[in-house]
């Protein structure tokens, strides 16, 4: 497989200097990864990241055509309802970008993952490299990322309540098959305590900068429980290595959590015997405003539920034929047990048809008949209720920075 050309303009990266310590499996520590800068680095065989397509946006590597995706600063939200067209796996090509800086353009060969903290038996750190990774047992995942802002913009659009954060609608979403190594097959190698309580894995991309702020790297406490449970480090997705927007060459997997558990371009993780804290567990990604304790809620975990038409916002129906609507829900508290439509604005719900077998950490499509008879405008909804009984309510309680929207969408469209 070729390696894909280096966008132009992208900054060097400065990355962890390399300690001293033994590789965890014995073998020679690998150097610290790189970004490129202008030129195209020749990697080692069978660490190729898949070819781009070019650069369309700065920061971004793939193409982001219109048709697909909205661009949001240095994000790019996939069109919700351009999935209509789509399986259940999202095509890496249409999975949508959450970067707080800029894609680094990493090379594999030269990539390692660095494990340190007092949460080691050893104390110091320990090494894999990218090829280490792979010669352990893998595991493949199917699972969503979605991120903790996805919907946002509808606090204020359909509730009218403000919130900050970037305006995502629906489309901060995507399911894909994940494969890789089992997090705690790299815990027990690099010898985690007994008393270990939390990690903190980091990026490889740039430090965040925000008000004049420098935050440093992207990076997030995570429980050993959940780490022992199902995270992994992903080095596919959906058969391919990871595109450069989605970590390559290897990112976290964690199944059910809110999209900024996932840290991409992962580079070391810290491993503690007390917890731990960054700008993303305090600053952000709680839960703050009169609903809430005062000084924000316990750091945002998992997801939860939606369900969304397959359909722009203001589409124009024909009145006097059958329609078929189609679209997709999704719960990361239980797998999703029903859902059910409404077209005249919530007066009264019908059952949709499910598409498919509901799964843990999945979504499912959805399709139910329509023939307006009327014309003008009319409110769609759809509802989804979920193996544990969570219903979507008709509002999501409102938090200043506009996490976990999980209202009933209303969605406007026009017979004519």
């Amino acid at each position: 497989m070729p390696h894909p050309p280096v966008p132009a303009r992208r900054t060097l990266l400065t990355l962890l200097a390399a300690g001293p310590a033994a590789s965890a499996l014995g073998g020679p520590a690998a150097a610290p990864a790189r970004a490129a800068s202008g030129t195209t680095a020749t990697p080692a065989s069978g660490t190729t990241a898949p070819t781009a397509p070019g650069v369309t946006v700065p920061g971004i590597v793939k193409a982001l055509p219109a048709e697909h995706f909205t661009v949001r600063g240095t994000n790019a939200e996939a069109r919700f309802d351009a999935f209509g067209d789509a399986g259940l796996l999202t095509p890496n090509d249409r999975f949508f970008v959450r970067n707080h800086t800029t894609t680094p353009v990493l090379d594999a060969a030269d990539w390692r993952l660095t494990l340190w903290g007092d949460g080691l038996h050893g104390r110091g750190p320990v090494h894999f490299s990218y090829g280490q990774l792979r010669d352990l047992p893998s595991v493949t995942r199917t699972a969503l990322i979605e991120c903790a802002g996805n919907g946002r913009s509808l606090y204020t659009s359909q509730q009218g309540e403000p919130v900050t954060g970037t305006s995502w609608t629906l489309g901060a979403v995507g399911a894909a098959r994940w494969r890789g190594v089992r997090l705690s097959d790299v815990l027990h190698r690099a010898g985690i305590a007994r008393d270990a309580v939390a990690l903190q894995p980091r990026g490889l991309d740039a430090p965040y900068v925000s008000g004049g702020v420098d935050h440093g790297r992207v990076r997030r406490p995570l429980p050993v429980a959940k780490a022992f449970d199902d995270v992994i480090l992903a080095y596919e997705m959906n058969g391919e290595p990871l595109p450069y927007d989605h970590g390559y060459p290897v990112r976290l997997v964690v199944p059910s959590w809110v999209g900024i558990a996932s840290i991409k371009w992962l580079g070391d993780i810290e491993v503690s015997t007390r917890p731990l804290t960054s700008p993303w567990s305090t600053d952000w990604y709680r839960l703050f405003g009169p609903a809430h304790p005062e000084g924000g809620s316990e750091p945002i975990g998992r997801q939860t539920l939606k369900s969304a038409f397959h359909l722009p916002f203001g589409a124009a129906l024909e009145a006097g034929r059958t329609h078929r609507l189609t679209g997709r829900a999704w719960s990361a508290l239980a797998p999703v047990r029903s859902v059910e439509v409404s077209t005249d604005g919530g007066a009264r719900w019908r059952p949709a048809r499910l598409l498919d077998t509901p799964r843990r950490n999945g979504w499912v499509r959805w399709s139910a008949p329509w023939r307006p008879h009327r014309t003008g405008p009319v409110t769609l909804l759809s509802r989804t209720t979920d193996t544990a009984g969570n219903t979507q309510p008709e509002r999501a309680v409102h938090n200043t920075q506009g996490y976990l929207f999980n209202a009933v969408v209303r969605h406007p469209v026009t017979v004519a």
